[in-house]
């Protein structure tokens, strides 16, 4: 019977691969648990494996974040003298345990006690032994050697088929570039590292990859992709009782409520954030809350209390001999003296910073925007202009450096508020033509620049970015764009404090003050939910439809004509707008679509290039050539055909003679027919189908069309592919749902099929900005059509189609006519 009882349990063998299968999976709880039973029952037994596992109970605590009670673990179990492999790896954890409560010469001496153990002989855990070392050398700020470090770890893992060390190489590779701002890279490693993890199931290293690359998200501009990221990774590090990687996420999140100026729920996850880590006594961790606990003190005029977070984290960061990390605090003291009126001890602490030769770029352009705000409060005008430039260029040095498209799109949300306080120095100055080319230089950047050849860009990037101290904006002819385009420019800039339209003529420009941003938006979101109801906003007296012509209109409308041709360039939520749908008071309550010819416009850099000489004349030259893709074979119950498709892609056809059109319906309405058609051949370009907006990655907008088995049953035709494209089409019309998108970034406007379509060098682009129904707009573009064969230009023929619609048909409430909106290009 006692053999029998002793011949059931597990062999030490199989049951360390359950415990470390648990700690790979990142139950770290279980790993634990099991690993100190193991270690109990071996300790009189076994001695050798009883001290693995307690290697891995203590590795397990240590991922947990409780350093302090691994390393007592470790101390009091006795070493055998003849495993060199278990003790490097005991070595590593308690060198990393030191590191993480920054005791580095506990932490120095057993690291390299492990590598003079790895000089003489390789140990499949000497890969271990060099991802600790980099883990310390994180600790003390010394990046480049952590990278280094971490690439050896990678390496070695890769060498021995270690794909668990891998997964962690790359998510420390990540972590270091995120600490050197090369977010890209670290969006990269990130990813890279989640694949693993994932293929592995390994849960907490996937975490940690996650949250990596939703802080890349967050500091390349995407808050809303980053927040999905942090609160994921938050809710499985507490589920698996990862307090460190939880009080880390905390912090991620409190970030982006405090971008949203939802100051008490930042307050509620920072303080979480230090009590955790306090509580495990992550000396860097207690570092980052403390730093951010003074950052939001500081925004909410908490003076006392920011600099009592500063000096704290200063501290921390004096002890542990970390200059980098010792910046940013000394920034908040300089803006705490700025607030209070000390000029003089600010000024020295923002040159100093930005003369540091080890400043991370994003501290260093914060410093100079405080020395622009501080001199413009000192009345120190050109220094203030400066400084404002100085700090611009330092930005934009910073953005040259991301290589994504998509991370370009957001990057350029980091600098908004300079940009803004900026537009408005100039305008307080007089300035307001120069302040419309800084606001119009903000805008559109990555549209217009993968519309330029390659030394064209090259040109226009050696203009001030990462040149020199300042920048400088092209200069820009406001008056001579409106000439050209025989029409009336309306370019709107939304600031936080108050907004400013320009009206622009011919002969005129005009600028006139309007509501603060947030008073501007919350009217446009408002009357947007109101027009895709199904009340007639007209009918039902909406104020929001009057309050906004009143605000955005009524200022410059001396200078509209009846029937003018009106050029919208909108600012931030306004890009949701169909401004001919504003409700004119008088005489009698109507639409502003009855008074005036409106297009969209991304940027004046846009509209000039639309009506430059070249541009006209290469449009009057082009053969009129349609490409008409629809009628697509419903590739899934999402979505269902198209009761109408059909009669539309007629209709469409129908406007243009047999040798003049290319058609694929059907079978044969497939993106591979659009993407090998030469799309670049063609004058007018025109889909019939269902689209698709993705919110949190634009340019996964699809126009989904028919399946392809001969390219894997594929059946969207993706923004970022049609990017890749170039296009010289006169007018590409999307007849398809949220053809415009639905997020606006920074200065780039909507982005989605619209802007892949202008991106790739179309001229206008008819698109929707909500859901459109079959029947209406079958009709719709069969007038369009019409207008267009009868020699009307774009933008008066969709206007006509229009009012058909609106003055003869069931379909005049604006839900059924006003989700299509043209977008002039280059």
């Amino acid at each position: 019977m006692a053999c029998g009882l002793g011949c059931s349990r597990d062999h030490p063998q199989a049951a360390f691969d359950r415990a470390q299968k648990a700690f790979q999976h990142g139950d770290l709880t279980a790993s634990q648990d099991e690993s100190e039973r193991q270690y109990k029952r071996l300790h009189d037994s076994d001695p050798a494996w009883a001290f693995r596992f307690r290697i891995l109970e203590a590795e397990s605590m240590l991922w947990r974040g409780m350093s302090q009670e691994a390393l007592h673990l470790l101390t009091a179990a006795p070493t055998p003298a003849d495993d060199r492999d278990s003790i490097i790896q005991a070595l590593s954890v308690e060198g990393v345990a030191y590191a993480r409560l920054h005791a580095f010469s506990e932490a120095e001496g057993a690291l390299s006690r492990a590598e003079q153990m790895c000089v003489s002989h390789e140990e499949r855990s000497c890969g271990i032994a060099d991802r600790a070392r980099g883990i310390l050398a994180v600790e003390r700020g010394q990046m480049t050697d952590a990278a280094r470090l971490f690439q050896q770890s990678l390496s070695f893992a890769r060498l021995h088929a270690d794909r668990f060390l891998e997964a962690t190489a790359l998510s420390n590779l990540a972590l270091v570039a995120g600490a050197e701002e090369h977010f890209d890279e670290e969006k990269d490693q990130s990813d890279a590292a989640y694949q693993a993890a994932v293929a592995l199931v390994a849960d907490r290293v996937a975490l940690v990859a996650r949250g990596n690359s939703g802080w890349a998200s967050y500091r390349l501009g995407d808050s809303e992709n980053a927040l999905e990221s942090f609160q994921q990774a938050e809710q499985r590090a507490a589920q698996v009782g990862d307090t460190f990687d939880q009080e880390n996420e905390l912090t991620n999140i409190g970030y982006i409520y405090m971008d949203q100026r939802k100051f008490d729920l930042a307050a509620q996850y920072f303080q979480r954030a230090l009590d955790l880590a306090e509580g495990i006594r992550a000396r860097q961790d207690v570092y980052n809350a403390l730093r951010v606990l003074a950052r939001l003190a500081l925004q909410t005029g908490d003076l006392d209390r920011a600099g009592q977070y500063a000096a704290r984290a200063l501290d921390i960061a004096h002890e542990s001999g970390n200059h980098v990390d010792e910046i940013y605090p000394v920034l908040v003291q300089g803006q705490i003296a700025a607030r209070r009126g000390d000029a003089a001890k600010a000024w020295q602490i923002f040159k100093d910073i930005e003369q540091e030769r080890d400043c991370p770029e994003s501290f260093k352009w914060e410093a100079e925007h405080s020395l622009a705000r501080l001199d413009e409060d000192q009345k120190q005008w050109d220094a203030a202009d400066r400084e404002y430039r100085a700090s611009l260029a330092t930005f934009e040095a910073a953005r040259l450096s991301v290589r994504h498209e998509d991370s370009q799109l957001s990057f350029l949300t980091n600098a908004a508020h300079i940009y803004d306080d900026y537009v408005h120095f100039l305008v307080a100055q007089g300035k307001t033509n120069e302040a419309l080319r800084w606001a119009d230089y903000s805008r559109a950047r990555t549209l217009s620049e993968g519309l330029l050849t390659n030394e064209a860009l090259g040109a226009q990037r050696d203009n001030g970015a990462g040149k020199g101290t300042e920048l400088a904006a092209p200069l820009l002819d406001a008056k001579a764009i409106a000439s050209r385009a025989k029409g009336v420019i309306l370019y709107y800039w939304l600031g936080e404090n108050r907004s400013y339209l320009w009206a622009i003529t011919p002969r005129d420009i005009r600028l006139f003050t309007l509501p603060a941003r947030e008073e501007i938006e919350a009217a446009e979101q408002r009357y947007r939910n109101a027009l895709i109801g199904p009340a007639d906003v007209l009918e039902s007296a909406n104020e929001d439809g009057r309050s906004l012509y009143r605000s955005l209109i009524s200022p410059a409308r001396s200078l509209l004509p009846k029937g003018a041709r009106v050029f919208v360039i909108p600012d931030g939520g306004l890009n949701n707008l169909n401004f001919e749908t504003l409700i004119v008071p008088d005489p009698f309550p109507h639409y502003w679509i009855d008074d005036a010819v409106i297009t969209d416009s991304s940027s004046l850099r846009l509209l000039s290039a639309a009506y430059s000489g070249e541009r006209s004349g290469e449009r009057k030259r082009s053969r009129r050539r349609l490409l008409l893709i629809g009628n697509a074979v419903a590739p899934n119950e999402e979505y269902p055909a198209l009761p109408n498709a059909q009669a539309q892609v007629l209709s469409v056809a129908g406007h243009f003679r047999n040798a003049q059109r290319q058609i694929f319906a059907g079978v044969e309405a497939t993106p591979v027919a659009y993407l090998s058609s030469h799309p670049e051949q063609f004058s007018y370009i025109h889909f019939v189908a269902h689209g698709t907006a993705s919110r949190l990655s634009p340019l996964d907008s699809a126009i989904v069309l028919s399946k392809d088995p001969a390219a894997g049953d594929s059946f969207k035709l993706y923004a970022r592919d049609i990017v890749q494209h170039r296009l010289h089409a006169d007018l590409v019309t999307i007849s398809a749902c949220y053809g415009a998108g639905e997020r606006a970034y920074s200065g780039e406007g909507l982005v989605g099929l619209a802007w892949a379509f202008l991106r790739a060098g179309a001229h206008n682009v008819i698109a929707a900005l909500w859901d459109v129904t079959d029947a209406s707009t079958e009709q719709l573009m069969d007038r369009f059509y019409d207008e267009l064969n009868k020699g009307a230009t774009p933008d008066a023929a969709l206007r006509a189609a229009k009012l058909s619609l609106l003055h003869g048909s069931p379909f005049r409430n604006p839900f059924y006519w006003a989700p299509f909106q043209l977008y002039a290009g280059s």
